[in-house]
C-alpha cells in the first residue's frame, strides 16, 4: 500500500471509530479526539466538527513536529498531547476519551487501583495526571509522565488517553478504562474493595504470555 492509501485508509478508519466515540459512550458532541502514525505523518480529528459530520476530507495531516501537510479544518487543540505520545513510545495511535466514568474517578482518586485483573492490558494501576489547562505543553508533559511503563492514563479533571499498535488496540484500550472505572465505582459503593497485588497481577500477565491469552491461533 503506498503512502497516499495508507492515509485514506487511517482516514477512513478515524471516520469510523469517532462515530463509536460517542455510540459507545466515551464523548459527547465533538469531544475527545483520534490520531493514527502513518510513517513520519499523523492524521488527527479535527477541532469542533460533531462525530456525526465527519468525513474522512476533513482529517488532518500533520508531521512529528505538528506542521500541517494537509489540513481543511483546523486540527485537534490536543495535538501537543498527541504528538508527545508519539514521540515517548511506540504508539501507532492515540484515543483520548471524556468518558463519564473515567472524569468522574478523575475528580476524586490519584489512580485507578487493581480492581480486575484486565488491567493488566493497560500496563497495571493507572495513574490519574494532575489537572492542566487542554491543548496545553504542560498537559502533553503531564500524560507522557502518567503513561510511564502504561499504555493508558487518566487527565484529571478531564478525560482519558489510550495508545496502542493499531487504532483498534487504543479504542479498545478506552473501552476498557472506561469499564473497569465503572467497577471500581460501585464496588466502593458496596464497602472497601479488594485491590490485587502486584504479584498477582504479575501472575496474570505470565500466564497470559504463556496461553497467548486474548489471540486467535495463528497470531
Amino acid at each position: 500500500m503506498d503512502a497516499n492509501a495508507e492515509l485514506r485508509a487511517a482516514s477512513e478508519q478515524l471516520v469510523r471509530y469517532g462515530a463509536r466515540l460517542v455510540t459507545d459512550g466515551l464523548a459527547v458532541g465533538a469531544a475527545g479526539n483520534l490520531s493514527v502514525r502513518v510513517g513520519d505523518l499523523i492524521v488527527i480529528t479535527p477541532s469542533g466538527i460533531g462525530y456525526d459530520e465527519l468525513t474522512t476530507s476533513e482529517m488532518c495531516v500533520v508531521t512529528l513536529t505538528g506542521d500541517e501537510v494537509e489540513a481543511l479544518e483546523t486540527p485537534s487543540t490536543e495535538l501537543p498531547m498527541h504528538l508527545a505520545v508519539y514521540a515517548a513510545t511506540d504508539a501507532r495511535a492515540v484515543v483520548h476519551t471524556h468518558s463519564a466514568e473515567v472524569v468522574a474517578l478523575s475528580a476524586t482518586c490519584t489512580e485507578l487501583p487493581a480492581i480486575h485483573y484486565a488491567i493488566t492490558s493497560l500496563g497495571g494501576p493507572v495513574r490519574v495526571a494532575s489537572y492542566v489547562r487542554f491543548g496545553s505543553a504542560g498537559l502533553a508533559e503531564a500524560a507522557v509522565a502518567a503513561l510511564a511503563e502504561r499504555q493508558a492514563a487518566i487527565l484529571q479533571n478531564h478525560g482519558a488517553l489510550c495508545y496502542g499498535a493499531t487504532l483498534r488496540a487504543a479504542y479498545d484500550r478506552a473501552l476498557l478504562l472506561e469499564w473497569l472505572a465503572g467497577v471500581y465505582r460501585l464496588a466502593r459503593a458496596h464497602g472497601e474493595p479488594r485491590i490485587l497485588s502486584q504479584a498477582e497481577l504479575d501472575e496474570v500477565t505470565a500466564e497470559a504470555r504463556l496461553r497467548r491469552y486474548g489471540q486467535r491461533r495463528g497470531q
